[in-house]
């Protein structure tokens, strides 16, 4: 039997919360409705999702809050998460995504819209095809295992980020545009904005640590991959 992508819908307002089960089941997903983060921790409990559509306004817990909560957690942390939210500002939607959102889609929305979304998050969580290391530096990824170190040290990164280091590796000391990289890491990036870039990337550097430096800012061009670490002066360190 085929299997349909499970996606749980965590939305307070019911008429919604219906009307995207609905369109969900028409579109090929298994949709299953949580109104609160209790309900949508329960069902987290007990089977976990193949995406999670996360409502920004709920009682008692926020969806930014529960994302952040969910990314924190090992069983969840791969989890896509696809925002909805009725906030369209620019800060907005950077908070979405700086809290773990893969992707957000302002409502009102159309059905072909959110399912068009639902799928390119679950093409970008598809397993690449690839099973071989690279190694940049004293930065090592190893495709098949999903690990990354640095100097020896692991490092944990989520899927979009992992993806996307995976691909500067394999293309370091290049630049790459922002509109080339969501086209090489992301897929399918018709509804996404480059600016989802600045926040992988940001988001990136963060859990690299000391190695953080190796991903460069080309003004005005990308990004680059170099493979030396930049060291920071202490006058600089220190707020000069």
């Amino acid at each position: 039997m085929k299997h349909l992508p499970r996606v749980l819908i965590v939305e307070d307002e019911p008429a919604i919360a219906e009307l995207i089960q609905v369109n969900l089941k028409h579109g090929g997903f298994t949709p299953v409705l949580a109104y609160d983060s209790v309900a949508a921790q329960r069902e987290l409990d007990a089977v976990l999702p193949d995406v999670i559509l996360l409502d920004w306004m709920l009682p008692g817990q926020s969806g930014l809050s529960l994302a952040r909560h969910w990314r924190r957690q090992e069983r969840t942390r791969s989890i896509p998460i696809l925002m909805l939210t009725a906030r369209g500002d620019e800060p907005d939607k950077v908070a979405g995504l700086d809290a773990g959102a893969d992707d957000y889609i302002t409502k009102p929305f159309s059905t072909q819209e959110l399912l068009a979304r639902i799928r390119a998050v679950l093409r970008r969580r598809a397993p690449e095809a690839v099973s071989d290391s690279v190694s940049v530096g004293a930065l090592v990824l190893d495709a098949a295992t999903h690990r990354i170190s640095y100097r020896g040290q692991d490092i944990k990164l989520g899927p979009t980020e992992f993806k996307l280091l995976n691909y500067l590796m394999k293309h370091s000391e290049r630049v790459h545009s922002r509109s080339s990289l969501l086209d090489k890491v992301w897929g399918d990036h018709v509804f996404i904005e480059e600016r989802t870039v600045d926040v992988h990337v940001k988001r990136l550097r963060e859990a690299l640590g000391a190695a953080g430096t190796m991903v460069e800012t080309v003004r005005g061009a990308g990004y680059r991959l170099t493979g030396v670490a930049a060291k920071i002066p202490a006058a600089a360190s220190a707020g000069s």
